[in-house]
């Protein structure tokens, strides 16, 4: 069994919004039937959790991605009833929680089912509602907790294969050491080295190197946000291109507006690199251990060789 991914009406502060229909791509080798041995139907409201799912429950799991556009503003999006239809007939759900996924909350409410397996990643971490970053799983600490919890509502909800996810858990586990080392070498050979970002998309995975963000907070949340930043934090901010204050510019290539852009040229126009950051897993290509690798290479190329990576 393999993942599939379902998109609905979205919103992005640069495009019109995109409509798709249905299924657009589906990555199974058979449908569910109705004997014991189906698959069990899981949704990841994000595919970077589908993606977890899908490695932790292999092939007694049948993975749909909610969100997964790249080209879109996660933020901002809708859900149709065919999600809808969906979610409430998925027997196990991770979503990220932090307010960043709440139509999920919505649809479970209309749909309740007390066998529903529903991981909350906020709730999972202890976080509380005002939680100013949501883009948790930027986080090394996230998706082991994550894939921890898959693994064990999976084997609730079929007890005789539990010893395959627990050995999909180990793997997992173990194929995060390569990033957890990339980090770590990242944070070794560049101390505190000063970056700017237009969000705080890849904020966390920043804290984890020893990276400072020098751009002010209150910008990145109101572009999260959509929000007008105040004047004074656009200054302060194009003063980091201009007066070479910062090394790197990590660039949400997901969310653009004239701003955001405007920060680009002037990143361009003073030769600093720029890597380009994602809030959904870049596809075709990629899981979501070698997406965050491939996040830490590229920022590792712009602080030792001032070499961009735009796009993954």
């Amino acid at each position: 069994m393999g993942m599939q991914t379902l998109l609905s009406v979205r919103h992005s502060r640069l495009v019109t919004p995109v409509l798709a229909l249905g299924l657009i791509g589906v990555a199974c080798s058979s449908t569910p039937t109705a004997h014991s041995d189906a698959p069990i139907l899981a949704v990841g409201a994000e595919n970077e959790y589908a993606n977890v799912i899908s490695q932790i429950g292999g092939k007694y799991v049948r993975v749909t991605a909610i969100m997964s556009n790249p080209n879109t503003d996660p933020h901002t999006f809708e859900a149709s009833p065919k999600v809808a239809e969906v979610v409430s007939a998925a027997q196990l759900v991770v979503q990220n929680g932090v307010g960043y996924d709440p139509f999920m909350d919505k649809i479970e409410a209309a749909a309740p089912d007390s066998k529903r397996k529903v991981i909350d990643v906020q709730t999972l971490l202890r976080l509380p509602d005002n939680t100013s970053n949501p883009h948790l799983w930027y986080g090394p600490s996230t998706m082991p907790a994550v894939a921890k919890a898959v693994a064990d509502d999976l084997s609730a909800l079929a007890p005789s294969h539990e010893s395959y996810f627990k050995a999909n858990l180990a793997k997992f586990n173990g194929s995060l050491k390569t990033w957890d080392q990339a980090l770590a070498n990242l944070k070794a050979s560049f101390p505190n080295a000063p970056v700017a970002t237009t969000e705080p998309v890849a904020d966390y995975m920043l804290q984890a190197a020893g990276i400072d963000n020098r751009t002010p907070w209150p910008l990145q949340a109101d572009i999260m946000n959509g929000v007008d930043p105040s004047a004074q934090d656009i200054t302060q901010e194009r003063n980091l291109f201009t007066e070479h204050q910062v090394k790197v510019f990590l660039y949400n290539q997901q969310v653009t507006d004239s701003l955001t852009r405007s920060f680009l040229a002037l990143a361009h126009a003073n030769g600093i690199p720029v890597v380009g950051v994602y809030e959904t897993m870049p596809t075709p290509g990629y899981d979501y251990q070698s997406w965050m690798l491939a996040e830490v290479n590229a920022l590792h190329k712009a602080l030792a060789d001032g070499q961009s990576t735009t796009q993954l």
